[in-house]
């Protein structure tokens, strides 16, 4: 299997001309991140990316996580290369300078998620739960506790972890039984959670997990649910770590992937409770996780992003080297690589394009969160606010199914090798399958999309952001260039699909939710190919506005997409026009 490179010109380019860089870098606390500093931060990631992280994926792989004796070991290197990456700096490049942090935009921060995932996905869950922490800390956490707990954690000293599902729960929050009981300036806690991502192991010298629980006078359902503070090691006046806590990992779950990554079943107050720490008000700790989860959503599209390139990365070098048959128009003695066949050609691009449209896609998101933090001006930070809102659940699934899908595209291209573990893409498609499922499945982000941010606030940004698309579709049409020109005649028409599907499942919404939902996925399938589409065409036109080199091949990468991908569109809107009925037609127990 190749080495892993980082592909920074085009990481560059859409940080540039797709998250806005440069306007990014004008916003009040981020005059730091010039093109020229984000540039060599970028160059550096991508050495210690290819050096350190990348070496372990398939170590990490074979050898998994273990628990033996009461403690979590992870595989070979792990532990050495995350004392590298905190001491490096790496886990502090988002966070507020008052705490050790480097106070960088988000949009250059979700670049270098995409390199360590692609690197090595399994390590790169620990940075990517802890950033969730500090984030939730930030916002929601008192004076008191962020000076104990932030320093550390933005440092990579600790980590940070996030405690939701249960047993019985699963995704259903409301049903959750971890109980807190008061006692003086702390709260016992008991109970189990599953599913709890580097819940235990020894990189670093504390975590920090963040808890969901009842207090004994909560009211029933998710409106009665809190967040706690749970330290592996309690920590003293001083932040020098004390006795340990009563919480540990009694067993390790085994997974299809992740192998290197510890996902722990989490049992708080076998020796008489867990002390934790009320974050925030009583009875708002759903609201308060949903902080974190925001976060961790947004970098799980990444990792769709980032298995779509690491997958591009092989099947390529692959199909360059594997000789077999000829082609048409050729020699028909002569036997070539594979990549001069039609098809592995289709297939490369289809990798190719579904790589470059969640990058867009996912720098663009980013990009608007830091506008949403940053902007000088409330009603505009709002306006950005709501628009992140709309971004995360597509940037989530969409961009998750690509990875899946690419990963096991790539897989396919390497034919009969692909399916033996030695070459190791087979790891690919295992790490990338978990993407769609945690931190909302994707059909929970569907609903979300549809009930808590479309209608909601009655199509308001849908509508924005379909009008911004429009500005760049008269942009192509009014383009000098014959080839522009032709990209609006396939954006056209998926974009008035686009709108008109929104305004049904509006009008739907209010007389019959239940229909409405039956066309949930559909319609952030939808939304994601003519997002993917449009960011695309606005690239496209960047370059050739920009006069870069990489004009030909961003040209022919879109056209591609327009052509090959985008028209599929068409059919998602039938289905959630006309297709909710026989969705519903069959009874639950007759399906």
């Amino acid at each position: 299997m190749p080495d892993y490179q980082a592909p920074i010109e085009d990481i560059r380019f859409t940080l540039r001309h797709i998250a806005g860089l440069e306007a990014i870098a004008q916003l009040p606390g981020y005059q730091e991140a010039s093109l020229e500093t984000c540039d060599a931060i970028l160059g550096e990631a991508a050495r210690f990316a290819a050096e350190v992280l990348a070496p372990l994926n398939r170590i990490g792989d074979m050898e998994g996580a273990k628990l033996a004796e009461g403690k979590v070991r992870v595989p070979a290197g792990q532990a050495e290369a995350y004392r590298q990456f905190a001491e490096a700096g790496w886990n502090s490049v988002a966070f507020d300078p008052d705490f050790g942090g480097q106070g960088m935009p988000w949009a250059l921060t979700t670049a270098l998620q995409e390199i360590w995932n692609a690197a090595n996905m399994a390590f790169s869950l620990c940075p990517l739960l802890t950033q969730g922490a500090v984030e939730a800390l930030q916002i929601h956490g008192s004076d008191a506790q962020k000076k104990t707990y932030l320093a550390p954690l933005i440092a990579g000293r600790w980590t940070g972890t996030m405690n939701l599902t249960e047993p019985q729960a699963g995704s259903d929050l409301g049903a959750l039984k971890t109980r807190a009981e008061p006692k003086g300036d702390h709260h016992l806690l008991t109970g189990q959670k599953i599913f709890i991502t580097y819940g235990d192991h020894e990189m670093a010298e504390n975590i920090v997990h963040f808890v969901l629980a009842r207090l004994p006078d909560a009211p029933k359902g998710s409106k009665g649910i809190s967040l706690f503070i749970v330290p592996k090691f309690l920590v003293n006046q001083d932040g020098s770590l004390g006795a340990r806590n009563d919480v540990k990992a009694v067993a390790l779950e085994h997974k299809l992937g992740i192998h290197a990554s510890p996902t722990c079943v989490m049992a708080y107050g076998d020796e008489g409770g867990a002390v934790g720490y009320l974050v925030g008000e009583p009875n708002r700790g759903l609201e308060y996780m949903f902080t974190m989860m925001n976060n961790a959503r947004l970098a799980v599209g990444v990792q769709g992003l980032a298995i779509a390139e690491r997958a591009l990365q092989a099947a390529r070098a692959y199909a360059s080297e594997r000789v077999q048959g000829t082609t048409p128009g050729n020699d028909p003695t002569a036997r070539l690589p594979i990549h001069h066949h039609p098809d592995i050609r289709r297939s490369l691009m289809a990798l190719r394009a579904w790589s470059e449209a969640t990058r867009c896609l996912i720098y663009f998101a980013a990009g608007t969160l830091d506008r949403a933090k940053r902007h000088p001006d409330s009603a505009d930070r709002a306006g950005y606010q709501a628009l992140v809102d709309l971004l995360i659940p597509i940037a989530k699934a969409w961009s998750t199914d690509r990875g899946v899908a690419a990963a096991s595209l790539g897989l396919q291209i390497h034919g009969g090798a692909g399916f033996i573990e030695e070459t190791g893409v087979a790891q690919f498609y295992r790490d990338a399958r978990i993407a769609p499922i945690y931190e909302g499945t994707n059909g929970i982000q569907a609903i979300d999309l549809l009930g808590r941010k479309l209608l909601r606030d009655g199509g308001r940004s849908a509508r924005g952001l379909i009008a911004s698309m429009t500005v760049t579709l008269e942009a192509l049409k009014v383009d000098s260039d014959l080839e522009m020109q032709v990209l609006s005649t396939h954006l056209e028409p998926t974009l008035t699909a686009l709108s008109r599907a929104t305004e049904h499942l509006l009008k739907l919404g209010e007389q019959e939710i239940g229909s409405a939902l039956a066309g949930a996925s559909p319609y952030l399938e939808l939304f994601g190919l003519v997002l993917g589409g449009w960011l695309l065409a606005k690239s496209t036109l960047a370059a050739r506005q920009s006069r870069d080199p990489i004009l030909d091949e961003k040209l022919a990468v879109t056209q591609f997409y327009m052509t090959n991908q985008l028209p599929q569109a068409l059919g998602l809107e039938i289905a959630i026009v006309s297709g909710a009925e026989s969705v519903l037609k069959l009874a639950p127990e007759r399906i």
